[in-house]
């Protein structure tokens, strides 16, 4: 029984890296052919805020019991949900499926730097060098140095490391309320805040959209970033940590790229290289001298 639920663990850990992975390029299917990215997030909080708001009210009902703690909420909100979704999406319209996923690894990287910086912890060489490391491997996955402001690839880059700097900070941030209440109950209020603050970013585009031409192929991307990267990820990955520990699901972010990357070859929408590879490998080396000086 317990060797069954060890081995459930790591099927569903995988299958989280495998749809956030599969997230890359099938979003693209519909993105921004078909639905603007801020449409498409404005369809995405919609459903996740419907989803885990009807739980919340018909089942869970756990009660806030601190007003300060409704900030706090509108906080995570704001960086993991509505800043976090609208710099992904816009950047993964204008950048490759490689260069998103393996500029979303600096995310782990970020979020031990908030947590020295909130707890004025103190922090090894080791940290030090890796973020250093991870930077430039990351500097030079994006071209740097024949960047254009114009570039779209460029700014699409920034727009995901945005995305990872604001979900990292929201990591970092939401453990103070995950203290105090239910995941399943924070998870809700900042989908339905988030809600809120998208709304007034993405109703116009959204109104906008032409759902009749949509193909068959556009329509299942929209069904999959609803149903298996915002619905069935959330509630696999809460599943995982609960059974297991967030520092081993923390791991699988590095199978991400991996995954990402021969999901687009193979689909015939990128090419990898033996430069993004490299530069990849830097940031991972970043990363694991990170962890090591934890």
């Amino acid at each position: 029984m317990v060797l069954n639920k060890k081995i459930g663990v790591h099927v569903a850990m995988f299958s989280v890296a495998l749809f956030y992975a599969a997230n890359y390029s099938i979003a693209k299917w519909a993105m921004p052919e078909f639905i603007s990215p801020f449409a498409f997030i404005t369809l995405r909080v919609g459903c996740g805020a419907l989803f885990f708001g009807s739980y919340y009210f018909l089942v869970d009902r756990e009660k806030i019991e601190n007003k300060r703690d409704f900030f706090d909420l509108a906080v995570c909100a704001f960086f993991g949900v509505a800043l976090n979704m609208l710099a992904f999406f816009k950047g993964l319209s204008m950048t490759s499926a490689i260069n998103a996923s393996v500029l979303m690894m600096i995310s782990p990287i970020m979020v031990v730097l908030y947590t020295a910086i909130g707890s004025k912890t103190h922090v090894k060489f080791n940290v030090y060098l890796g973020i250093f490391i991870a930077f430039m491997g990351a500097v030079l996955l994006m071209k740097v140095g024949t960047f254009s402001l114009s570039s779209e690839g460029f700014i699409g880059d920034l727009l995901i490391m945005l995305n990872a700097s604001s979900f990292a900070f929201h990591l970092y941030y939401v453990a103070r309320l995950l203290k105090k209440y239910k995941a399943t109950t924070v998870t809700a209020f900042m989908f339905m805040i988030g809600f809120v603050l998208v709304l007034p970013v993405g109703y116009s585009e959204f109104a906008a959209v032409d759902w009749s031409s949509f193909t068959d192929k556009a329509i299942f991307a929209l069904f999959f970033v609803v149903l298996f990267v915002t619905i069935a990820n959330y509630i696999l990955n809460v599943w995982a940590v609960q059974n297991s520990s967030s520092t081993l699901a923390g791991s699988y972010i590095y199978l991400q790229p991996l995954l990402a990357a021969l999901i687009a070859i193979a689909l015939g929408m990128d090419v990898l290289t033996w430069s993004k590879a490299g530069f990849g490998l830097l940031i991972v080396l970043g990363l694991w001298l990170v962890n090591r000086g934890r």
